[in-house]
C-alpha cells in the first residue's frame, strides 16, 4: 500500500488549496478514503471521508461547508478542496484508506497565514 499526498503550500487567509492523494497496491475503487490533519501539539484529526464510490461524503464540524472530497477511482486519486482557509487548518494533511490504520503518506504540509 502506497500513499503519496501532494498539492499543500503556503496560502493567505481566505484562500484556496487543493490536495491530491495518489493510492496504489490495493483495490481503490472498493475504499472508503480519508483526509486527516495534524496541528503542531495536538492529535491528529478526521477532516473528512468519501465511500467508495463516491457517493457519500462526511465532514469534521470544523470544515463543513468550506471543503470538499472527492475521488477518481480512474486514476486511483482522492482529492480535498479546501476553500476559505483560516489560521487554524494549518496542520500536516494525510489521506488513508477510512478502515486501515496501518498505512499513512507522508503527508502534505498546508500553512495558513499573512
Amino acid at each position: 500500500v502506497q500513499l503519496v499526498e501532494s498539492g499543500g503550500g503556503l496560502v493567505q487567509p481566505g484562500g484556496s488549496l487543493r490536495l491530491s492523494c495518489a493510492a496504489s497496491g490495493f483495490t481503490f475503487s472498493s475504499a472508503a478514503m480519508s483526509w486527516y490533519r495534524q496541528a503542531p501539539g495536538k492529535e491528529r484529526e478526521l477532516v473528512a471521508t468519501i465511500s467508495s464510490g463516491g457517493g457519500g461524503t462526511n465532514y469534521a464540524d470544523s470544515v463543513k461547508g468550506r471543503f470538499t472530497i472527492s475521488r477518481d477511482n480512474a486514476k486511483n486519486t482522492v482529492y480535498l478542496q479546501m476553500n476559505s482557509l483560516k489560521p487554524e487548518d494549518t496542520a500536516v494533511y494525510y489521506c488513508r484508506r477510512r478502515f486501515d490504520t496501518r498505512y499513512w503518506g507522508q503527508g502534505t504540509q498546508v500553512t495558513v497565514s499573512s
